[in-house]
């Protein structure tokens, strides 16, 4: 009887974290300025949420103020990597020698969650000059543009380090 309680209660986090993501996602789109758009942004959102909470979708997500600091950290840090790697790849493109080292890397990760992996490999891949492959148990193939460490023990520092402290806390 707990687990099924505890199923529940998952079911219950993913579906309500689906509808405030699918409403906030519907109404940046939309705009705000119109009165109409938000039932209609209510019910369509509804619908995504009934359909993703059979899916336990965000089950992992924990929800705590050190999980909700965690993840405005997580977004800092993804924004100065973002801004730092556009830079580095701007400058690999312009400069009038080729400067890559291309490889293919394995990382390592400590995150459990299929839904933090996920979040790692999107943190990564999203950020120019590196692209998640792919992803088998705890390791992670990334293409590098640049590799400066091909062992796993450095790959992982110089890569994943930054972006899972924080998505550990968030995910677990």
């Amino acid at each position: 009887m707990p687990e099924k309680i505890g199923k529940d209660m998952n079911k219950l986090k993913s579906g309500i974290i689906a509808f405030v993501l699918a409403l906030i996602l519907w109404l940046c789109l939309n705009g705000w300025n119109d009165p109409a758009i938000l039932p209609v942004g209510a019910f369509v959102s509804l619908v995504v949420a009934l359909f993703l909470t059979k899916k336990e979708l965000f089950a992992d997500v924990r929800f705590s103020p050190k999980a909700f600091v965690a993840f405005f950290m997580w977004l800092a840090v993804f924004t100065v990597e973002l801004v730092k790697s556009n830079i580095d790849v701007i400058q690999r493109v312009l400069a009038p020698k080729v400067r890559i080292n291309p490889a293919i890397v394995a990382v390592k990760t400590t995150l459990k969650s299929r839904l933090g992996r996920l979040a790692l490999a999107n943190s990564i891949t999203l950020t120019p000059g590196t692209l998640t492959v792919d992803i088998q148990e705890d390791k992670l193939y990334i293409h590098w543009i640049d590799a400066t460490s091909t062992d796993i023990e450095g790959a992982t520092r110089k890569i994943v380090s930054k972006f899972e402290k924080y998505l550990e806390v968030i995910f677990g």
